[in-house]
């Protein structure tokens, strides 16, 4: 008999007869009373089984997280709390469960304990609510931007280009660790590994998409990105999965109402799409707060959060007048800050960016025209000469969740910025060549997807929004 999901029997307008569920045992109590979860939805759904005509060797075998199937009527239910549960006539056990060995008992559970068990943390509520709002968020990613009329690129995992120049990749290499093959210089010959080149993995997707951008109009990545800083905060993944449009003939206003206009969407669409989840987690995240000083809780519900994003324009500023909100501010005077803000050029720090979002400005805000030399080398020079068109957004809890620019569409200037930068040309001579054929005003930006699941369901730690987190000393599933 085929099985029926739970979300569709607690869903169901009437009573069924002859229907089949399967799943895993949540609890079963008084040898009758099992609840069931399939993974659809966060409810479980109660199954009642007639232990008086069950055989007692597969009552001792339904224990907590054992895999079943249950087959009976669809009835009215009898208890609070749910319309209809299954009045059970068969029972199988598909797969056995040791109760007493199975770490992800019925009680509550640090999220450091589960993040030691991350292959059987997705059977606990709180993460199978986190994980289908991922999926959910992940759909809307792509569902906003094919009505949009963008078109999908692969950019590739392998590379042999640092686009954000910072230094921090992960090297691909077929080359034995020790007794490399050296050159000449005395220096790995990478000549003799698989690429025959020095390759990475990739940081970003941006400057294969900006050549794609040149041709296609519009475009976007949606992929695995990786990063070997050693930061090892609630912030910070080695992996994580990056979304990166570029747009032809937008400058740096159009790309900022592009991300607000994108967030706002995907955002709303969990809203409307993951109710029982997000009220779950916002209960989740209530309860949590109860043990925290008033001063560190949130302001507002999570889905009363969620909606002040959807609902409110987000507040752009310069870079310049957020230097000057800050070095007025009483934590720096104060000197509450960790990093204090003395002068323009400052590089802001997260305290600083959730000083501006929580504090200040409460509500979302755009930051724009950042310092070129705190900016990657990409970024479009202003007349001014000492600022680039950047855009960073900055959300309450987070920090920034995206960061664009207008691109260098000039071929000098650009050329100019990757000499004083030290970036070799014929390194970067594909990327170059769409400065000399047919350049354009272009932008885009790149917003990190697990820090967007994070916002959304109002975790406080990345490594809590990805299936496996991979940080450093921490590569174990």
């Amino acid at each position: 008999m085929r099985h029926t999901k739970v979300k569709d029997l607690l869903n169901s307008t009437t009573t069924l007869q002859e229907i089949n569920a399967k799943g895993w045992v949540r609890t079963f109590r008084n040898n009758q009373f099992i609840a069931l979860n399939d993974g659809s939805t966060i409810n479980n759904i109660q199954c009642v089984v007639d232990f008086e005509n069950t055989p007692e060797e597969i009552l001792k075998r339904i224990t907590t997280s054992a895999a079943v199937s249950v087959t009976g009527d669809l009835v009215e239910s009898k208890g609070a709390g749910q319309k209809y549960e299954i009045q059970v006539k068969k029972i199988e056990i598909l797969g056995d469960s040791d109760a007493e060995k199975f770490p992800i008992q019925p009680k509550k559970h640090s999220l450091e304990f589960l993040r030691e068990n991350a292959h059987l943390r997705v059977r606990t509520n709180a993460f199978g609510a986190i994980m289908r709002v991922r999926s959910v968020l992940s759909f809307a990613v792509h569902q906003y931007f094919q009505e949009k009329g963008f078109v999908y690129v692969n950019t590739p995992i392998i590379t042999g280009t640092d686009a954000e120049g910072a230094g921090e990749m992960f090297k691909v290499t077929t080359l034995p660790a020790e007794n490399a093959p050296k050159n000449e210089e005395g220096n790995v010959d990478f000549k003799q590994d698989f690429f025959g080149k020095e390759t990475c993995l990739t940081v970003s997707g941006q400057l294969v998409a900006e050549t794609y951008a040149m041709a296609l109009g519009q475009v976007y990545t949606f992929g695995p990105t990786f990063r070997a800083e050693n930061s090892n905060t609630s912030r910070h993944l080695a992996e994580f999965w990056m979304i990166e449009p570029e747009v032809a003939f937008n400058d740096l206003t159009d790309n900022m109402d592009l991300a607000e206009d994108f967030i706002k969407y995907v955002v709303k669409y969990a809203v409307d799409h993951c109710g029982d989840d997000l009220k779950f987690l916002e209960g989740r995240l209530t309860d949590e707060e109860k043990s925290k000083p008033q001063a560190e809780r949130s302001e507002m519900p999570l889905l009363e959060k969620l909606g002040f994003v959807i609902e409110n324009n987000f507040k752009r500023v310069s870079y310049t007048e957020a230097i000057d909100i800050l070095r007025d501010s009483t934590p720096n005077k104060k000197k509450k800050f960790s990093y204090i803000i003395n002068e323009w050029g400052a590089d802001l720090q997260s305290e600083h960016e959730r000083y501006l979002v929580e504090k200040h400005f409460k509500c979302p805000v755009i930051l724009f025209d950042y310092p070129a030399n705190i900016k990657a080398f990409y970024m479009r020079l202003n007349e001014d000469g000492k600022t680039v068109r950047a855009m960073d957004i900055l959300f309450p809890g987070i920090g920034e969740i995206v960061g664009g620019s207008q691109r260098e569409e000039r071929f000098d200037v650009l050329v100019e910025k990757m000499k004083a930068l030290g970036i070799d040309e014929e390194e970067l001579w594909w990327y170059l060549d769409t400065r000399r054929f047919g350049s354009a005003v272009h932008s885009g930006f790149g917003l990190g997807f697990e820090r967007l699941v994070l916002f959304v369901t109002g975790m406080t730690n990345i490594r809590d929004v990805i299936p496996f987190p991979r940080t450093p000393m921490n590569a174990e599933f």
